[in-house]
């Protein structure tokens, strides 16, 4: 699963981010199911399964994993998250070339563990600190830090300019203009 496709689950789905875009006025505009499950190439098996309220379950499962900044706690709950899907590696060839790839035995679980597979890899090479939540106020989206400085604060462009605001306005505020 691809991070971004990741955050977009979360977000799109989980109970705190849409309860949080709720209470601030704002719409849902993430993917859809049928968008999520092609940008996922889903299986037919996996995609029977997926409802609305499967993928609120596994974005409410995941978020958490976002919201801790400790690295062993991350690491717990990813481990708990590989542990509950009983995800397994195997070795698969494809065009003659060996592929890592993965597999669990209830397709109702394969979307959890593409998560917990990204999650793992992802912070495995790029270490802690690469998630998080939105400091923005009242937001409460997830995001993936891709960044070279490992600096990420914000989920969205929006969400930093709405702060960069906020700041400004108050300054102006305490200096009495």
């Amino acid at each position: 699963m691809p991070p971004a496709t990741l955050v977009e689950l979360v977000n799109g789905w989980g109970t705190t981010p849409r309860a949080a875009r709720k209470d601030d006025g704002g719409e849902d505009t993430y993917l859809t199911t049928a968008e999520l499950l092609d940008r996922l190439g889903a299986p037919s098996s996996v995609s029977r399964v997926l409802t609305d309220h499967a993928l609120t379950a596994v974005a409410d499962r995941l978020h958490p994993v976002f919201a801790t900044a400790d690295a062993t706690e991350q690491a717990r709950l990813i481990t708990g998250l590989l542990d509950d899907t009983r995800v397994r590696p195997v070795l698969n060839v494809m065009a003659g070339h060996p592929h890592a790839g993965w597999i669990v035995d209830n397709a109702e679980d394969a979307v959890l563990a593409s998560a917990a597979v990204t999650l793992r890899r992802y912070l495995a090479e790029r270490g802690p600190g690469r998630l998080g939540v939105c400091t923005g106020r009242r937001c409460t989206d997830v995001y993936v830090d891709a960044s070279p400085g490992g600096r990420r604060r914000f989920c969205s462009v929006t969400c930093q300019n709405r702060a960069r605001v906020a700041a400004f306005r108050s300054r102006r505020a305490s200096a009495g203009h």
